[in-house]
């Protein structure tokens, strides 16, 4: 198996962490036994082996994660300022290359989710501008404008934004930095993680194995996308004669396909779909705000004559508890994650199951 996991500030470790946490749970739920071994490393590969039992079956698996934890340390590290010039500027990015348009176009929500975080910080910076200048427009002594300035700097910078942190506001604006990054391939940090990994995914895909299982969680469905594309194009036969299965998990691909630069993902999402050995289904959830449900991705990615992915729909009621649901809807961030973590009850998609279980990724394509 291979993992491209989303924009989030884990390593291999803690994506480990989180997949044993879960596989446990699942292990319980199923009734079956599970071993999650420590991460390895080989040269650029990280992975970790899974074994499960059950009362009549039995599999072991090989987890190699494809993390981008330390681009996502480098944009959240740099200073505030920056981080913010730097997120208005790719928002602006998204507009003028028809992205904002097109994701209202095709799945509202994901738009709402597009300008949530700028608009928010934008406020801010509106409420702060008017305490700064509040002797101005209140006719008060010019010399009180000092004053003011520090308090709207104390007012935006030490309680607007660790108070908007509770949505990850600014994590946000990096992550549309990614995003801009990984449709257009101009930045040089993200043409050399690809190059860089191009490799640990050729051996993997080089190990003798029944299945070869690449699964995308959000941003990583689109990097996933560029690099499995990459070897598609420069190394067709590596694919060749394998059963090889992609599952993207929250149709996230379109967040950068639909940018007017994506030309090359989009030529990629073309040629995955067009593989023969390469069976794609894509899995999307009504509760989730950060998916374009019921989208067809490559279709939207101009490739109408192409194979198209099937779509998997999930209800996160009919898996978690109802306690648990009703702790989490309001997080859209937290039901993002919810594609790789456990369920509640039995339910008819499982991401340790398909992982780690007895039966073949593609039937989780057809779970009825």
């Amino acid at each position: 198996m291979l993992h491209f996991p989303g924009f989030e500030p884990l390593d291999a470790i803690r994506h480990q962490a989180r997949y044993k946490r879960s596989a446990v749970k699942t292990a319980k739920l199923q009734d079956f036994e599970v071993e999650v071994g420590p991460v390895q490393t080989e040269g650029q590969s990280r992975y970790f082996d899974v074994d499960s039992q059950g009362a009549d079956w039995q599999t072991s698996s090989r987890v190699y994660v494809f993390d981008h934890d330390e681009i996502v340390k480098s944009l959240n590290g740099r200073s505030t300022l920056r981080r913010m010039v730097a997120g208005y500027s790719s928002a602006a990015r998204v507009v003028w290359e028809g992205g904002a348009f097109s994701y209202f176009r095709h799945a509202w929500r994901f738009g709402l989710f597009f300008i949530f975080p700028f608009l928010l910080v934008a406020i801010g910076i509106g409420l702060s501008l008017l305490i700064g200048t509040a002797p101005y427009w209140l006719a008060l002594e010019s010399s009180l404008l000092v004053l003011s300035a520090i308090v709207a700097y104390v007012a935006f910078f030490r309680l607007f934004l660790p108070w908007s942190d509770r949505w990850h506001t600014l994590h946000l604006f990096s992550d549309w930095e990614l995003a801009v990054a990984v449709a257009s391939l101009e930045k040089p940090y993200f043409q050399q993680w690809v190059e860089d990994n191009l490799a640990s995914v050729r051996a993997a895909l080089s190990e003798p194995a029944d299945e070869y299982l690449i699964s995308s969680h959000s941003m990583g469905s689109s990097i996933a996308t560029q690099v499995i594309g990459t070897l598609v194009e420069r190394e067709p036969s590596l694919f060749a004669g394998k059963r090889v299965v992609f599952v993207t998990l929250g149709g996230a691909i379109l967040q950068c396909a639909l940018l007017r630069s994506a030309d090359v993902l989009r030529a990629r999402v073309g040629a995955i779909a067009r593989v023969k050995d390469i069976f794609w289904f894509d899995v999307q959830c009504l509760t989730d705000a950060i998916n374009f449900y019921r989208c067809q991705v490559v279709a939207l990615a101009g490739h109408h004559d192409a194979p198209q992915p099937p779509i998997v729909f999930i209800r996160l009621k009919h898996m978690l508890s109802p306690e648990r649901y009703r702790r989490i809807k309001r997080d859209f961030l937290r039901v993002h994650r919810q594609y790789v973590l456990d369920a509640d009850v039995r339910a008819l998609f499982d991401f340790t199951l398909m992982t780690a279980g007895p039966l073949p990724a593609a039937s989780f394509a057809n779970p009825n």
